[in-house]
C-alpha cells in the first residue's frame, strides 16, 4: 500500500507538471502567433502608405508654385519710351529757354505759386490796346509739373500782323515752330502751313493733339494748343507701362534713387535730340 501510495502520487506530480509545461507552451505560441498578425498589419499598413505616397505617372504633378523676384523685372528705360508712345522730348525748362534763345522773352521755368505743384513759364506782349482790352497782342504759356514734364502749351494771339499776302508775320510763326521743333514731333510740321495761313488746323495722331484755330465770335483772335492725348486702348496701357509713378516704388524697393530716372530723362543739361 505505501509503494502503491508514492506511485500514484509521483504520477499525479507528473501529470501536473506536464500539463502546466503545455499549459505555458499553448500561451507562448498564442502570442507569437499574435505578433506575427501585428508584424504583418504593420508591414501592410507601410506598404500602403508608400504606394499612396508614390505619384501615379497618369496623374500629372502639379506645378511647382514659383514667384518672380523684383531683382529680376528691368525697369523700363524712359528713353526708349518714344519708340512706343508720343512723349515730351525736352523738359519745360528746356522748352523755355530754346525759345528764349530765339529772342521770345520767356519768363523763368518756376513754380506757379507758392501753394500750386504746377510750373509754367510764360510771355506776353501787348503791342497796341483800346480802354478796354488788347487789339494786338501775343501770348504763351509753356504749363508742366515739378519734375519738369510739359503738360501743355498754348498760345493766343489777337490781332496778329500779317504781310502783304494776309499770311503771319515771321516773328510770331516762329513761336510755333520753335515748339514743333523741339517737340520732335515731325508729323507735325505740316500744320505749320496752316497756321502760317491763319487757316483752322485741329490735328490729333498717336497719342498727341495741335489746334490752332480762330476764335469763335472774334474775327481776329485765334488759340494754339498742343499737347499730349493717349486715347486709344494700347497708347493707354503703354503710357501706364512706362509711367514713372508706376515704378517709383519697385525702383525704391531695390535701392535705386528715385529720382534716377527723372533726372534721366529731365535732367538740366538734355535738350530735344530728334535723331534718337
Amino acid at each position: 500500500m505505501p509503494r502503491n501510495r508514492w506511485s500514484l502520487l509521483w504520477l499525479g506530480l507528473l501529470i501536473s507538471v506536464l500539463l502546466l509545461a503545455g499549459i505555458v507552451v499553448f500561451y507562448h505560441e498564442i502570442h507569437e502567433d499574435l505578433g506575427r498578425v501585428d508584424d504583418r498589419a504593420l508591414d501592410k499598413a507601410a506598404r500602403s502608405s508608400r504606394t499612396a505616397a508614390r505619384p501615379d505617372p497618369a496623374v500629372p504633378s502639379p506645378l511647382p508654385s514659383t514667384s518672380i523676384s523684383l531683382q529680376l523685372i528691368e525697369v523700363p528705360k524712359l528713353e526708349l519710351a518714344s519708340q512706343f508712345m508720343r512723349v515730351w522730348r525736352v523738359s519745360g525748362r528746356n522748352m523755355c529757354g530754346a525759345l528764349r534763345e530765339a529772342g521770345i522773352e520767356m519768363s523763368e521755368w518756376k513754380a506757379a505759386s507758392m501753394r500750386n505743384r504746377s510750373y509754367e513759364c510764360y510771355f506776353q506782349r501787348i503791342y497796341e490796346r483800346d480802354e478796354v482790352r488788347p487789339t494786338s497782342s501775343t501770348f504763351l504759356k509753356v504749363r508742366g509739373d515739378e519734375m519738369g514734364n510739359i503738360l501743355e502749351i498754348r498760345a493766343k494771339i489777337i490781332g496778329p500782323s500779317t504781310d502783304a499776302q494776309g499770311r503771319l508775320a515771321p516773328a510770331v510763326l516762329r513761336i510755333f515752330e520753335i515748339i514743333v521743333k523741339q517737340a520732335c514731333w515731325h508729323d507735325f510740321e505740316d500744320t505749320l502751313a496752316s497756321i502760317q495761313d491763319l487757316r483752322n488746323v485741329e490735328y490729333e495722331r498717336f497719342g498727341s493733339y495741335l489746334s490752332f484755330t480762330r476764335e469763335a465770335g472774334s474775327g481776329n483772335n485765334f488759340n494754339f494748343v498742343l499737347g499730349l492725348k493717349a486715347t486709344s486702348g494700347p497708347q493707354v496701357r503703354t503710357k501706364t507701362y512706362f509711367s514713372t509713378e508706376r515704378w517709383l516704388a519697385a525702383t525704391n524697393s531695390r535701392n535705386v534713387p528715385a529720382n534716377l530716372i527723372l533726372t534721366d530723362r529731365l535732367g538740366a543739361s538734355k535738350s530735344a535730340n530728334c535723331a534718337q
